[in-house]
């Protein structure tokens, strides 16, 4: 009876291998749930052959170019004003009114 107990007196036997065991079969539980999350990941990542050429001749033909972006900068736009909004201490109000004034005044000219 004295040798069958000799594990529950073992703090390495009580505390230690249940922590081993806990470590190495999270090892593993993780490795599966990580496999799943890839494995996921792939099954989104299936596209519609067609569809994939289609994108591709798509994203060839709108290729936009820093140059190009560039140069629809440099073109004038004149629908553009600059409008200043009132400031905290103004009448919104007060500040609309002269600012329509002003544009009716250059519209005029």
């Amino acid at each position: 009876m004295a040798n069958a107990l000799w594990w529950r007196r073992s703090k390495t036997l009580r505390f230690g291998l249940p922590m081993l065991l806990l470590i190495v079969g999270g090892s593993f539980g993780l490795r599966e749930f990580a496999q799943v999350r890839y494995d996921v990941q792939k099954v989104k990542r299936k596209m519609d052959p067609a569809l994939e050429a289609q994108l591709k001749k798509k994203k060839n033909k709108d290729k936009i170019t820093l140059e190009s972006e560039y140069q629809k900068l440099q073109e004038p736009n004149s629908d553009w004003i600059n409008v200043r909004g009132p400031r905290p201490w103004e009448d919104s109000k007060a500040v609309q009114d002269q600012q329509r004034k002003i544009e009716n005044g250059s519209s005029i000219k």
